[in-house]
């Protein structure tokens, strides 16, 4: 497969999430009016897909290392087409919350999976630029969604966008069977039950203490950026007189500067390595989060209010890309249990804090400013502590400029920056083995950015 059409289907198979979120956003306080519920309710239908989403990525993720990647994608996608329409026709909001709990739990096999295959394909530096990549196009759907979902609402109700969710559902059905080739060879596939598959991989998993804080960082920056997603249709329309047309094309407008952020970091990676690229974002984050809460307070305008939220999530895409890398660096065969572990944990958290929040203390500016603040500026404190003692020591070193001319020029899985056999580290020895073999590391291309055999792993603080 070439490297343009590994892009459009993973990042269209990862869409599910912004796809089952976005596109009916603008359609929230209809939807409220419509089945004769509170706004918190309401909300509660993206939560519980949220939830979804991220415990199915525990049944999706090992299922995949077991069976391969593609099986579970087909059913999880047919499902999630199925299920989209059974959420159109709900007559009360328990049938949908029920609904959009089993819709979530479908669709977490795009969100997963597609990750484990980028993985699958690429290692260490090219990996962040894959998934910086893969952002390009899965950033599109939070552009375009919700001002495809504004216009929808001028015809139809948040029923239609639902049965327009199925029919999208459909396509992409298509586009896992027909677009997507195997990329877990049949040696990578793991014998045994899945469920003791699964706890197996989970504490290796586990015992990494890199990927632990990353986790635990993903936890609260998910609970920050979906405290903005599943707020924002009543702060920006409620509160600052948005109408749905024109919050949809705010909400697109800041989806497109999270984009920004990820290219940006697909195009700098080479050049200052991943572990910077991560903190830098992390940083840059909280650093505008704890500005939006400040403006917020002293009751600064909506141009104000927008322009902030945008620069936070440009930074969130700038470092997304580079904290999965360095999660996933050191899993290989196990992609999809560690993949499904951090998306659980981000999905989860981001569904539990925003309703709670919401109900607490409303759908504010106030309220959602300070969600989004204390999450970021959280995060970045973990990541920061985190990544400065145990990222491996190449994670933070850039390519040299002969070794970013050979990526460029050789930018296909299979070639000089394709897959190759990468060292990973026992979390509870700190010894260098090849995944699940225990044999002594090869030695890797050096423009895959993976440890030189040298020092395979070695934590040790950036210069």
């Amino acid at each position: 497969m070439g490297l343009l059409r590994i892009t459009l289907v993973l990042g269209l198979l990862e869409a599910f999430g912004p796809l089952s979120m976005d596109l009916y956003l603008p359609q929230l306080p209809q939807l409220a009016r419509s089945l004769d519920t509170s706004d918190a309710l309401a909300q509660a239908t993206m939560s519980v897909c949220m939830i979804g989403l991220g415990i199915g990525q525990l049944i999706a993720g090992p299922l995949s290392d077991r069976f391969g990647r593609k099986r579970p994608l087909v059913v999880g996608v047919v499902l999630f087409a199925v299920l989209s329409a059974v959420c159109a026709v709900a007559p009360t909001i328990e049938v949908l919350l029920a609904a959009r709990l089993m819709q979530g739990l479908a669709g977490s096999a795009g969100v997963v999976i597609s990750m484990a295959v980028a993985r699958d394909l690429f290692h260490g530096i090219e990996l962040s630029r894959m998934l910086s990549l893969l952002a390009l196009v899965t950033s599109l759907t939070p552009i375009i969604a919700p001002v495809i979902g504004g216009q929808l609402a001028r015809v139809m109700d948040w029923r239609g966008i639902f049965f327009v969710l199925a029919g999208i559902g459909v396509a992409l059905v298509f586009v896992a069977v027909f677009g997507l080739r195997e990329s877990l060879p049949e040696t990578g596939h793991h014998s045994g039950s899945v469920l003791g598959t699964t706890v197996t991989h989970a504490s290796v998993v586990l015992r990494d203490p890199l990927f632990v804080a990353l986790m635990l960082a993903a936890c609260l920056g998910g609970a920050a950026f979906f405290s903005y997603l599943s707020m924002s249709s009543f702060v920006l329309q409620g509160q600052f007189g948005l109408t749905p047309q024109l919050f949809s094309l705010v909400f697109a407008m800041n989806a497109l500067s999270q984009l920004g952020g990820a290219q940006l970091s697909r195009v700098f990676v080479r050049r200052l390595g991943t572990a910077r690229m991560y903190l830098t974002g992390q940083l840059a984050g909280a650093a505008a989060a704890i500005a939006l809460l400040v403006v917020t307070l002293l009751g600064a305008p909506a141009p104000v209010f927008i322009a902030l939220l945008a620069l936070y999530l440009g930074a969130a895409g700038l470092g997304g890309p580079n904290g999965t890398s360095l999660a996933l660096g050191g899993h290989g065969s196990r992609a999809g249990t560690a993949s499904a572990l951090l998306g659980m944990a981000m999905f989860t958290a981001g569904a539990v804090a925003a309703p709670v929040v919401s109900a607490l203390a409303g759908s504010s500016a106030a309220t959602m400013a300070t969600s989004v603040a204390a999450g970021s500026a959280a995060a970045a404190l973990i990541g920061w502590l985190a990544v400065r003692r145990l990222a491996p020591a190449d994670a933070g070193r850039p390519l040299s400029a002969r070794a970013r001319a050979e990526a460029d020029a050789a930018s296909l899985p299979g070639t000089a920056t394709g897959p190759v056999a990468e060292a990973s580290v026992d979390p509870g020895t700190g010894a260098a083995t090849d995944d699940d073999t225990g044999a002594a590391p090869t030695v890797p291309s050096e423009t895959t950015g993976a440890p030189p055999e040298t020092s395979p792993g070695r934590p040790e603080k950036l210069p």
